[in-house]
Parts: structure tokens; C-alpha cells; sequence
């Protein structure tokens, strides 16, 4: 049994957010990929909407390397497995590289990837070549592979910006200033890739416009087995309906994986344009972007039956976030238009223009304990007394409230399954 795969591998990040490491990502992704390579793509951190342009510039499944969500046995088994595929893995960093803990420098040393340091030198010269000394000699046990100039001005720009870089950093590669080549945003980050019509013409463009030294790739990366032990199908036969659409969409590849390794059967339905709710034994209700979408969901009175009869027979749902603003009484949207939603949970939320919450949380329910993430701008008020209240890893003082009526477990956390799959189970359970 082979033990230990190797793959050539890079981390790209940057020092800060908003540097373009997506963009620069998926054009590296999507220029090995027209190259007839196989790349596997990885997102740290938290994340929705990053990994599915990702995956559209890789034609492969993009999942999330997290150590303190996931764990290291985790991260290594998703490394492993792609590298017995890929002939390439990317893995698109979080926020600064040093930010966070665990950070996207963290992983790096732990798994020993070398980093591909990302500045916006659109308006920098020398000054580009301390931004990238700081970088490599910030801490030790970060191996800094290289650098690569993004929204670069001109030839001329960036051929002022290779001399500046320190002995032993080279310039792996830039991307021109173009607007053609962002990817557009919203509150809550990028544009999701379903709603960008020209998504491919824009990842081709910047794979041709790439500016890359192929044959600077690092050597390959030894990524290793690591032990693990089978999760008990204890969802077996239990038929789980899942909304997906584009007001529901933040979904974790491996939170679907879980429950089909507990042996659920997964069925898909969309609370937008579907009239009927799926045969299934319990409901899960991710998060997304309801708030723009509020007259169409206000007005499928037959999935609201559909749902509010699920519940009335006491069959479980599982509501994240915008799944959650879904149940309530009513939801409004930034611009002030109100709209009633399921009226399972008591309350009204309100969506603001600033954040509300941005943070790692850890729930401890009656199931067992959970981690995941919280990132909205709403607002909710509710009658109901919470049942568990998250805590963040870091001493933030962020504590979002899980609230449960019945068989009908909610919170704005996004969970990740397989930080506990046994609690998990529980929760669709029967």
C-alpha cells in the first residue's frame, strides 16, 4: 500500500486580502489545465465563494484545508488523495499569509508547501522587493518560493520590479492591470460563478495573459497517509433533502461527503423554482444569499407548506445562516424591502450595510460539539432562548446563539461536518 505520494505544490498568498489571489489562482489553474495538466485546487480557511471559481478554472472539486475547522488528519488525507490525481496542487491562502490562527503560513510549514508570495504592485516599484523580503524573513520554517506581481502596469512596470526582489526570490510571474481580468464582488464576497456570465471568457483571459515561468515550479512535495478511522454508517438509508440553488449555495463539498460516508442518500431541491419538497427524512437548509431573492421566496407558498408540513411531523431540518433567515417571520434586505418568509422560527432579521459577524465558532450542542464559521451582515430578533452559544478560538467575542424548536436545530454558524461527523448524524437522525 503506497504510504507516501509526492506532487508538486504551491500555497499562494499574499499579505493581504484583496491582493488578487483568486484571480491569480484560477489563471494558474486554469493555464496548466489548458495545458492538458490535471490541477487540484484547495481553498484555506473558510469559504464559499472562492473555491467554486476555482473549480470552474480547474474542471476538478475544490475542498478546504482548515486545520483548526478540519484538523491536521484532515488536511493531510485531502492532500494525500490529490496527489495520487493531480499533476499539480494549488492551494489559495487566506486573508495575509501571517493572519490568523491558525494562519495560511501555519499550514505551509506544517505540510512543508512552498509559498508563492502575491503583491498588487500597481503602485509600487523597489518598494516591491521589501513587501516580499518581509514576507520571506517574517518567521522561520516558511520556505518562500517565489514571488509573482499582480495588476502590473506595463513591461516597463514590471521590469522594474525584478531587480528589487533580494538574492534568492525570484519573480515567478505577473498579470497585467485589467479590469477585464477582476472578478466582481458583492457584500459577501465574489460574485458567485453561476451569476458571472462571462466567468470562462474572464479565467481565459487571464490564463493568457499570465505572465508565468513554467519551468520555475518547485520540486515536488511529499505529502503523506495519514491514519484514520471509518466513520460509522449512521445515517444509513436516511434520505436527506438539501436546498441548492442560487439563493442557497454555500454548501462544503466535504459537509456532502460526510453525510454520504454516514450512508445518507442525498437529494437536491430548490426552494426558489421547485413547488414540491423531495421525499426525505430530514432537511438541511445552508446558507446563501436569500435577502436577494426575498419576492420569489416569499411567494412559493407551496414550499413553504412543504417545509412547515416537514416540520410539523417533527422530521429534522438543519438551517445555517440564510437558511436560517428563511424560516423566520420576515426578512428585509439592505435597501429597506421587507418580505415574509417560512414563519417556522419566531423573529424578523434586517440586513445591514456593515458587517455584523466575522468569525471561527465553536458550538456545543446537546448532539455534540461542532466547529465552523459565522459571516453575515443581518441582524435578527427573536423571542427564542438559545440552546448552545458558539465561542470563538482566537478570545473573540463573538458568540453566535443556536436556537432549537423541536426537531429544528438553527444558528447564523456554518458548520463543518467533518469536525464531527458523529454529532452530525445526530442532527439529521430521525
Amino acid at each position: 500500500m503506497v504510504n507516501l505520494r509526492r506532487c508538486p505544490a504551491l500555497l499562494v498568498t499574499a499579505p493581504a486580502s484583496g491582493q488578487g489571489k483568486t484571480t491569480v489562482t484560477a489563471a494558474l489553474a486554469r493555464r496548466y489545465r489548458d495545458r492538458g495538466r490535471r490541477v487540484h485546487v484547495f481553498k484555506t480557511g473558510p469559504d464559499f465563494l472562492d473555491p467554486v471559481i476555482l473549480e470552474w478554472a480547474a474542471g476538478q472539486p475544490v475542498y478546504q484545508l482548515d486545520l483548526w475547522m478540519g484538523g491536521e488528519a484532515h488536511c493531510r488525507r485531502l492532500l494525500f488523495e490529490a496527489a495520487g490525481e493531480a499533476d499539480l496542487i494549488l492551494i489559495e491562502g487566506v486573508m495575509g499569509l501571517f493572519d490568523g490562527h491558525p494562519s495560511s503560513a501555519d499550514l505551509a510549514a506544517l505540510l512543508d508547501i512552498p509559498v508563492l508570495a502575491v503583491v498588487d504592485a500597481s503602485a509600487m516599484a523597489q518598494t516591491f522587493g521589501a513587501v516580499a523580503f518581509g514576507l520571506a524573513h517574517y518567521r522561520g520554517g516558511v520556505a518562500v518560493a517565489g514571488v509573482f506581481a499582480n495588476r502590473v502596469g506595463s513591461e516597463r512596470h514590471a521590469a522594474l520590479l525584478a531587480p528589487a526582489l533580494p538574492q534568492g526570490l525570484p519573480l515567478m510571474g505577473w498579470l497585467p492591470r485589467d479590469a477585464d481580468l477582476t472578478l466582481p464582488d458583492r457584500h459577501l464576497g465574489l460574485v458567485q460563478a453561476t451569476e458571472v456570465a462571462d466567468l470562462d471568457v474572464r479565467l481565459s483571459r487571464a490564463a493568457a495573459a499570465l505572465q508565468w515561468h513554467d519551468a520555475a515550479l518547485p520540486a515536488a512535495v511529499p505529502f503523506a497517509k495519514p491514519l484514520e478511522t471509518a466513520l460509522a454508517r449512521a445515517l444509513e438509508g436516511i434520505r436527506i433533502a438539501v436546498a441548492r440553488d442560487v439563493a442557497f449555495s454555500f454548501l462544503y463539498r466535504a459537509n456532502l461527503d460526510v453525510l454520504q460516508a454516514l450512508g445518507a442518500k442525498l437529494v437536491f431541491f430548490s426552494p426558489l423554482a421547485d413547488t414540491t419538497l423531495p421525499e426525505a427524512d430530514s432537511v438541511y437548509l445552508p446558507g446563501g444569499y436569500p435577502e436577494l431573492h426575498l419576492d420569489a421566496l416569499a411567494g412559493n407558498h407551496a414550499m413553504r407548506d412543504a417545509l412547515r408540513a416537514h416540520h410539523r411531523v417533527g422530521k429534522p431540518i438543519l438551517a445555517e445562516c440564510g437558511g436560517m433567515l428563511y424560516l423566520l417571520d420576515s426578512l428585509t434586505d439592505a435597501e429597506g424591502h421587507r418580505a415574509p418568509m417560512l414563519g417556522l422560527m419566531p423573529g424578523d432579521a434586517v440586513l445591514q450595510r456593515r458587517l455584523a459577524a466575522l468569525a471561527l465558532q465553536q458550538v456545543e450542542l446537546p448532539e455534540g460539539t461542532l466547529r465552523g464559521h459565522t459571516f453575515h451582515h443581518s441582524r435578527l430578533e427573536t423571542t427564542l432562548t438559545p440552546v448552545a452559544r458558539g465561542t470563538c478560538p482566537n478570545g473573540g467575542a463573538t458568540a453566535e446563539a443556536a436556537y432549537r424548536l423541536g426537531r429544528l436545530t438553527a444558528s447564523y454558524v456554518h458548520l463543518y461536518f467533518p469536525s464531527n461527523p458523529a454529532a452530525v448524524a445526530k442532527l439529521f437522525q430521525p
